[in-house]
C-alpha cells in the first residue's frame, strides 16, 4: 500500500515560489507514474505535473510549463514540485498521486489509485 504524504504548501504574493514535497512509502513495483494534481473551489481537479520515475519523463499541462518543475530523489523516495513565478490562479489545493507503470504516465484522476491528503497554495496578488 502506498502512502503519500505532501508538504510545503503556503501563502506567497505573485510572482513568489513554492516548492513542494511528496514523501511517499510502501512502493513495491518497480515504476510509477507520480503527479501533482490541484483543485480550485468550484473546479475539477487537473494534473499539473507528472513524472516517470524510471526514465526520469516529465510532462506538464500548458498553464504551469515554463513556471513548474517536478522532480525526484530516489534517496529520499520523495516528489518534489517547484513553483516559481506564481500567479493568484495558481491558488489551489494540490495533491500528489501515484499508480504502478509500465511506462506510462497518466492524465486522468480515476487511474491514480493512492493519493496524499493534499497541501493548500494560496497566491495573492
Amino acid at each position: 500500500q502506498v502512502q503519500l504524504a505532501e508538504s510545503g504548501g503556503g501563502s506567497v504574493q505573485a510572482g513568489g515560489s513554492l516548492r513542494l514535497s511528496c514523501a511517499a512509502s510502501g512502493k513495491t513495483r518497480k515504476n510509477y507514474c507520480m503527479a501533482w494534481f490541484r483543485q480550485a473551489p468550484r473546479k475539477e481537479r487537473e494534473r499539473v505535473a507528472a513524472l516517470i520515475l524510471v526514465g526520469d519523463r516529465a510532462y506538464y499541462s500548458d498553464s504551469v510549463k515554463g513556471r513548474f518543475t517536478i522532480s525526484q530523489d530516489n534517496a529520499k523516495n520523495a516528489l518534489y514540485l517547484q513553483m516559481n513565478d506564481l500567479k493568484p490562479e495558481d491558488t489551489a489545493m494540490y495533491y500528489c498521486a501515484a499508480e504502478p507503470s509500465d511506462g506510462a504516465c497518466y492524465r486522468d484522476e480515476a487511474q491514480f489509485n493512492y493519493w496524499g491528503q493534499g497541501t493548500q497554495v494560496t497566491v495573492s496578488s
